[in-house]
């Protein structure tokens, strides 16, 4: 019996988990960056990707403006995926690519100043810098290593016009509005977050049934646990309704139109409107919020339909539409599974075992932080106080840092994704480098925490960068040597 309990609650938790993504992460955040992802392959030029983050752009041209491009969208590592799908798929050089999905997530602005003011700006100074660095150096990394795979994908995707490539002002337009629906639907600041006006609706045993989903979906806030609320709840069963008609009326968009297109496209932009609310259950109904956030969100959804019919042809907003689904359905599935299975996971790890593990600056106590980021994966901002949690526990600052290095780069829901992009050979190598360089990072500066010479400290990265820069430029050679014995056959 205690085991079936066991079993019940591990369940309880991945379903728990996932509704609470569902309700909280979905629309304001993840939505909008499907539809970016879908208007940088439909709208974008191919030429103009290729341009400046192809593999045979400057590498002091494509590495920092990839890095740039993550830092102008700092988002959390579940968002970022289908806007690096959508760069890869059009043109963007894997290096380019892979620093710009490490770097997005790693700085976002609101989630370094709150590392800053929780845990010290010694911890946020060493996150953004060691984001741009190891996003770049893991990004030449991997182009180095599959240089082939590599060449072959910048010959599909190769224009001889690359060097004119030019995207119109319509293009600008609307993605800038896409960007700032999601900016105004996720930044968390007054003016955004603040109610204006409130109504109450006279719905009876609206805190009756927040007190019945709190049973039902069981959280702790000091876990990074988020439960789901009586809008959450309506949220998702809207989602259910876009899902349906989603697929009735955007399967075949590309050939034309049908009442469930503009279904599913109402009942998004509705769903949208309602996420941006704030509302509170109370015995006398439920007490709606107009935010900020709403205001920002409605007036960004009405430029993008305007520029939408003005400066597209009926085609082009049937293309863009057609691959916003068709990126839903490659990543949606899989960050269901993932986020599922981390929240049976949450359940098996205490975070005791943490504490004990990780007290001091080891190599297996900051492996331990990396793995903690992976398989714990918490939604933006949330990663921080855990990580307060964990110092006030015992955890060394070493681990602490590997673990805020690792925690917004990976997760099973994007390792999944990224898989899906890139294939699983790469998927893992990437993760593979982001977990050593993280745990080296931490191992160092754990070092400088505890006393060690900042000199010595920075003579032994030295030495670890120079040793890894000769082995792959050996590797690299070797290969050139095969490549070459080849031909002459």
């Amino acid at each position: 019996m205690d085991v079936v309990s066991q079993i019940g609650g591990l369940l309880q938790g991945g379903l728990g988990n996932l509704a609470a993504y569902l309700a909280a992460h979905v629309l304001l955040c993840l939505l909008p960056a499907f539809f970016i992802a879908g208007a940088l392959t439909a709208l974008v030029p191919k030429e103009a990707v290729t341009r400046y983050l192809g593999r045979t752009a400057p590498k002091y041209v494509s590495y920092p403006a990839a890095a740039v491009g993550g830092f102008v969208l700092a988002v959390c590592s579940c968002t970022i995926m289908p806007l690096f799908a959508g760069i890869h798929k059009r043109g963007a050089g894997l290096g380019p690519a892979i620093t710009f999905l490490f770097v997005g997530p790693a700085i976002n602005v609101l989630a370094l100043a709150y590392t800053g003011v929780a845990l010290g700006m010694d911890i946020a100074v060493a996150r953004v810098i060691l984001a741009v660095v190891f996003g770049i150096s893991i990004g030449l990394i991997m182009a180095l290593m599959f240089r082939r795979d590599d060449a072959r994908h910048d010959r599909e995707t190769a224009d001889a016009f690359a060097a004119r490539a030019r995207v119109n002002a319509g293009v600008w337009a609307f993605l800038l509005l896409l960007i700032a629906m999601l900016i105004a639907g996720t930044l968390q600041v007054g003016l955004l977050t603040k109610g204006y006006a409130h109504v109450t609706l006279p719905i009876a045993g609206m805190d009756r049934f927040q007190a019945t989903l709190d049973q039902l979906v069981p959280f702790d806030a000091a876990r990074g646990e988020e439960g789901v609320t009586v809008q959450g709840a309506l949220l998702i069963g809207l989602l259910a309704l876009i899902g349906g008609s989603a697929w009735l009326g955007l399967n075949r968009v590309d050939e034309g139109y049908n009442r469930w297109t503009w279904i599913s496209l109402g009942l998004t932009a509705l769903t949208l409107l309602l996420a941006a609310l704030r509302m509170a259950p109370l015995a006398a109904g439920l007490d709606v919020q107009i935010t900020g956030k709403f205001v920002g969100v409605g007036l960004a959804m009405a430029g993008i339909w305007y520029v939408g019919r003005r400066a597209f042809e009926a085609y082009e907003i049937q293309t863009w539409l057609w691959e916003t689904w068709r990126f839903i359905k490659q990543i949606f599935p899989l960050l269901i599974v993932g986020v599922f299975a981390v929240g049976v996971i949450r359940g098996l790890i205490k975070p005791e075992w943490i504490e004990s593990l990780a007290g001091r600056n080891t190599v297996l106590a900051n492996a331990v932080g990396v793995l903690f980021g992976v398989f714990m994966y918490f939604p933006t901002l949330v990663e921080v106080p855990i990580a307060r949690m964990f110092l006030d526990l015992g955890m060394h600052r070493g681990p602490l840092l590997a673990y805020l290095m690792a925690d917004p780069e990976l997760s099973l829901q994007s390792i999944l994704i990224t898989a899906s992009v890139i294939g699983r050979t790469k998927a893992w190598v990437y993760v593979g480098w982001v977990a050593v360089f993280s745990t080296v990072a931490g191992l160092l500066y754990g070092m400088w925490v505890d006393g060690l010479n900042s000199w010595l400290i920075l003579g032994l990265l030295a030495v670890g960068v120079g040793a890894l820069v000769l082995g792959l430029h050996r590797l690299g050679r070797r290969a050139q040597r095969q490549g070459m014995a080849a031909e002459a056959r």
